[in-house]
């Protein structure tokens, strides 16, 4: 062999087992002795350049890695970066048991890394059995009671946020559905509106009144009606009693405790020169009615109170019309169903978790 191919082989074999050196893989046991039943931890580490794919050994919780020696517990993959995050070291937990008495020998474990299979070193694990007693056979301990697990509120905490949720649900389906029966609209317009005083409606009549000067002079009989048709209104808002079904003689006698002469006797006028022009056919001179008008002013502002600038105004509720109530209900119908479906799924999954939480 020539020396070139000789020095060819020694670098090639060099550059081999510094790739192979790249890749380590190591397990270890937490104890290589235990009792029947004890536990132990196994730990697979495998340490590799952080840029290469690795695959470890895909082994689930209560399967046997041989006969009689199952895996209770798999924790979770944990990853330690090496060298400035060029290299890194994954290690896996498991915890393993036996079940009976003997020496057992545990074969490698294997990984991948890129296409590459690499190998663990075997392990050794002795199993003992535990001594019984048998010159005191007559002595022995009773069974352990059955453990009640503690109550932890992480497992819980799902379940009840989901039934106070389907609760709140059943309340909301509830109330729609007394609305949807009723013809009841969820959503009610209301609008603030300040309310004119009754002084206020009653001069804003009479001057719209004046400003109609030809019922004076072409219709006494309308002018008159009209003009103690205010008077009513104004005295039923400003008394608190129904004016406009009461006679002239009966409203003066309602008004006796509540009026000074003066004005009641303005008010008496009024009311004596319309009962004659409507029930006597009177005819009256414009210059009468005007000064019945004027009277009229003065009885209202003698006996006016003035309103509170602080008073809030008073709410106006907007009726909605028939098509916005419809459409309204179809809404909550709508929801409704949406409701419905979804209380029962939440159900469903509340059963479903407790009964899981509970075996």
């Amino acid at each position: 062999m020539s020396v070139k191919r000789q020095i060819l082989f020694i670098v090639l074999g060099v550059l081999f087992a510094g790739v192979k050196a790249q890749v380590q893989v190591d397990v270890k046991l937490d104890s290589l002795q235990l009792f029947i039943g004890q536990q132990t931890g196994l730990t697979l580490s495998v340490t590799l350049d952080a840029k290469q794919k690795l695959r470890m050994p895909d082994i689930k919780k209560g399967q046997e890695l041989i006969p009689d020696v199952e895996v209770v517990e798999v924790g979770k993959l944990d990853t330690a970066f090496l060298n400035d995050g060029k290299r890194m070291t994954v290690s896996q937990a498991y915890t393993i048991t036996a079940w009976d008495s003997a020496f057992y020998y545990l074969p490698p474990m294997q990984v991948m890394v890129d296409t590459t299979h690499y190998e663990s070193k075997s392990l050794a694990l002795k199993v003992y059995t535990v001594d019984v007693d048998t010159l005191h056979l007559d002595q022995f301990f009773p069974p352990n009671d059955i453990m009640e697990l503690p109550f932890l509120w992480e497992e819980w905490r799902m379940v009840v946020f989901g039934s106070l949720l389907f609760l709140l649900m059943l309340v909301c389906i509830a109330y729609l559905w007394y609305h949807v029966k009723h013809g009841k609209p969820i959503v009610r317009f209301i609008r603030r509106k300040k309310k004119l005083p009754p002084h206020q409606v009653a001069m804003d009549e009479i001057e719209r009144i004046k400003s109609e000067r030809k019922w004076a002079e072409e219709d006494s009989k309308e002018y008159y009606t009209l003009l103690t048709d205010t008077l009513r209104n104004y005295i039923r808002d400003r008394y608190g009693f129904n004016a406009m079904e009461m006679t002239s003689s009966e409203i003066i006698e309602r008004l006796i405790s509540e009026n000074n002469e003066e004005a009641l006797d303005e008010l008496r006028e009024i009311f004596r020169t319309a009962d004659l022009v409507k029930f006597a056919k009177w005819s009256t001179l414009i210059n009468e009615n005007d000064a019945n008008l004027v009277a009229a002013v003065e009885y209202v502002n003698q006996t006016k109170i003035e309103p509170d600038p602080n008073a809030k105004p008073e709410p106006e509720i907007i009726k909605e019309t028939d098509q916005k109530r419809l459409t309204q209900v179809k809404i909550m119908r709508v929801a409704m169903i949406v409701l419905g479906v979804l209380s029962v799924v939440l159900l469903a999954w509340i059963i479903w978790r407790s009964a899981d939480l509970l075996m």
